[in-house]
């Protein structure tokens, strides 16, 4: 649910965010935190290696369990909280043994549910995970492996799900949201349900402080740069560039492949975008 703001400024004006008030508003877990080092971007001689990256506001790293270690056990869920460092929100799961853990919260998942993890074919209910060859054809998942045991790679931020399109012997077919196809082994692990949080992608910060408090620095337009300093820069009065957008070093920008990774070729099925 979106939360529209009045004008009441020129910053508040065309600001719009997510109704957050039914997140948990307790501090989260100290054990399950640790402090960020954060490098601004910077190498260990200063020098800028990734650009436009700041300080932005301090924030705790929450430890999210993506491989869902914790199995064959119930688990409650406390409450559902925000997380600084990524767009979905977390649920906080106590098992019966005491132990803690945050996990990705998906859609529908609310304080007092109950989850289960487990290694055979179980209720594929909201949270519950287990692997592909347990789970029903058409099922939205999220939190996917890639290799057994390395814990979740795919659909991880907010509104994010794939679909388990068919099962074999040895591999699931599964659709990403980009429209891609691919196969993945039988016996990864994934997790049911969509995840929270699918409004974040209608926020809209309405001002460049909000964007410095997160960490990015502005980014200066090629064609307004000298010669010197891009592909696009210098001309006689205002020009577009006069070629294809490329980088400060002229690599393309747009619609350029990059993809080099012909070992894991054989398991994409259909690439995203394609129709």
């Amino acid at each position: 649910m979106l939360k529209f703001s009045k004008p009441t400024s020129a910053g508040r004006r065309g600001y719009v965010n997510v109704d957050r008030s039914e997140l948990s508003k307790s501090r989260p877990v100290k054990k399950l935190t640790v402090a960020i080092t954060r490098s601004y971007g910077r190498n260990n001689n200063g020098h800028i290696t990734s650009r436009h990256r700041s300080a932005g506001h301090k924030k705790l790293y929450r430890l999210i369990d993506f491989k869902r270690s914790t199995r064959e056990v119930e688990g409650t869920v406390m409450g559902i909280e925000y997380d600084p460092n990524r767009t979905t929100y977390i649920a906080l799961i106590k098992y019966p043994n005491e132990e803690l853990a945050y996990i990705l919260a998906p859609q529908g998942l609310k304080a007092g549910d109950v989850i289960k993890a487990s290694d055979s074919r179980i209720e594929p209910n909201v949270g519950n995970a287990m692997p592909l060859k347990h789970l029903p054809v058409g099922t939205e998942i999220h939190n996917i492996e890639f290799k057994i045991g390395k814990g979740g790679q795919i659909a991880r931020s907010a509104g994010a799900y794939a679909t388990l399109m068919a099962k074999d012997a040895t591999n699931a077919t599964i659709r990403l949201a980009s429209g891609e196809m691919r196969f993945v082994n039988i016996n990864c692990y994934a997790t049911v349900g969509i995840l929270s949080n699918h409004d974040h992608k209608n926020k809209s910060d309405a001002k460049a402080g909000r964007s410095r408090w997160k960490g990015i620095r502005p980014s200066v337009r090629g064609v307004a740069m000298n010669p010197v300093d891009h592909p696009h820069g210098g001309g006689e009065g205002k020009t577009s560039g006069g070629r294809h957008p490329v980088s400060p070093w002229g690599l393309p920008t747009k619609g350029y492949k990059t993809r080099s990774n012909k070992r894991t070729d054989h398991m994409i099925i259909r690439k995203r975008n394609k129709k």
